[in-house]
């Protein structure tokens, strides 16, 4: 097999390229930002991902991986070619093909040869099709009748776990026409294949509906057990034993089942949107899917009314909390759709000083919450963010975050609220260090 080319190195497009080199195969990392690229070069991440820098700095020095922004020269000498760039809803809901159909042109005006174009980017159902046509069109244009097949091959990488994601995967989803096509990619995969994997091949339009069907019902999970964590803390009811129980039944499996401020991220909040707009262009509604995303927006609110309740009467506006966590979940940098943004906004409204840490939000959550820094300040660790608040509010679960001290923590703080909005502790325990608890569902 010729050399496979990564368009895009970004999150998805990085740690494939990069997977894909460790099974051995000789794969271009590409990309437009020269920044980026020169920074892959000196062994420098752009993203937070475990493992990931030692996995890039192994494979640069076994030859197998390499970085650069030309794009024709890759093409050129790739037969198999994977588009991973970044599909960003628009206002309306929908995803952003711009960058997909314009990575389709520049391939299709740099092809020399047969060549297998891979659809990773999470894309809207039919988009292959489009990517299909428009790369003919340009073929044609350029008086050319070179070959090739388009697959869709999407991603179903967890951030802070897509190393171990990519190389121990559930299934592999193949979409093709083409029995060629299907078979370049079981070759990509071999080392999957040989580890009996389960593949699953199908058409095109079905592999793209795969992957937004599954987030959604993952989010739409995640949503459920938010919904019955807050009926029971109305009944009286722990959704921790709740979801236990849920979960021993193998039809419903725990996974998932953890409620919290709702879910934010790269994925679940485009992917349940763009498909609740797929829905909709085909005369069709799909109002769980509908329902999800209200529930969740509605649940990050819910967060801030269970803090500003908690306080009663005393006067909100001269608190100052403790702020544990702002990624969208732990082990990345990631902030983006993070609870933790509507959160800390609206507290910031109510008037309240934020004293925040998180291991690897720092730099992004600088400019994201930068419409609140008169609010905010950024501290060094958890217990530095803790001196003299009010309150404690725990939105991202790291590890870090699960074993504190909490004699230690009382001691330092002016008050004793403590908002554990990922039910990492028991209220029995930290009660007993002299707190009040808030736990979601608990």
């Amino acid at each position: 097999m010729n050399k496979i080319a990564v368009i895009g190195s970004g999150y998805v497009g990085l740690v494939t390229g990069t997977c894909l080199a460790d099974f051995g195969l000789e794969v271009i990392c590409v990309d437009n930002d020269n920044v980026k690229i020169e920074l892959l070069k000196s062994g420098k991440m752009p993203i937070y991902e475990p493992q990931l820098d030692d996995l890039v700095e192994r494979n640069v020095y076994y030859k197998r991986l390499s970085f650069t922004t030309d794009i024709k020269k890759a093409v050129e000498e790739s037969n198999v070619i994977f588009i991973a760039v970044g599909t960003p809803p628009m206002d309306d809901g929908g995803a952003d093909l711009q960058y997909v159909m314009q990575v389709a042109e520049n391939i299709a005006a740099s092809m020399n040869g047969y060549k297998v174009i891979v659809d990773k980017s999470t894309v809207p159902i039919g988009t292959g099709q489009k990517v299909k046509a428009l790369v003919s069109s340009i073929l044609k244009e350029r008086g050319v009748d070179y070959q090739f097949d388009v697959v869709s091959n999407p991603e179903f990488l967890r951030e802070g776990s897509a190393i171990y994601d990519f190389t121990h995967p559930d299934r592999v989803v193949i979409g093709s026409e083409s029995e060629m096509a299907a078979k370049v990619m079981k070759e990509v995969y071999r080392v999957l294949y040989l580890n009996e994997t389960p593949f699953v091949t199908t058409n095109i339009e079905t592999a793209e509906m795969i992957k937004y069907a599954s987030n959604a019902f993952l989010a739409m999970k995640i949503t459920y057990i938010n919904e019955i964590a807050n009926l029971c803390e109305t009944v009286g009811a722990n959704v921790k034993h709740v979801a236990k129980a849920m979960g021993k039944d193998g039809r419903i499996s725990p996974k998932f089942l953890h409620p919290g401020p709702g879910y934010g991220g790269s994925c679940f909040p485009k992917d349940t949107e763009a498909l609740a707009k797929i829905a909709r262009e085909n005369g069709l509604v799909i109002s769980l899917i509908e329902t999800t995303i209200e529930a969740n927006e509605r649940q990050k609110l819910r967060m801030v009314e269970k803090i500003r309740e908690a306080f009663g009467d005393t006067a909100f506006n001269d608190k100052t909390l403790s702020i544990l966590g702002i990624t969208f979940k732990p082990k990345t940098d990631d902030m983006r759709e993070a609870p933790s943004l509507v959160i800390l906004t609206e507290l910031a409204k109510l008037g309240v000083k934020l004293k925040i840490f998180d291991p690897e939000g720092r730099k992004e959550g600088a400019w994201r919450l930068e419409h609140i820094q008169g609010n905010i300040e950024f501290c060094n660790n958890e217990y530095d963010a803790c001196e003299g608040t009010d309150g404690l509010v725990l939105i991202t679960e790291w590890h870090q975050f699960r074993n504190m001290d909490l004699d230690r923590l009382r001691g330092m703080m002016r008050g004793n609220y403590f908002f554990d909005l990922r039910n990492v502790y028991e209220r029995e325990f930290v009660e007993d260090k002299g707190f009040r608890y808030f736990g979601v569902g608990v």
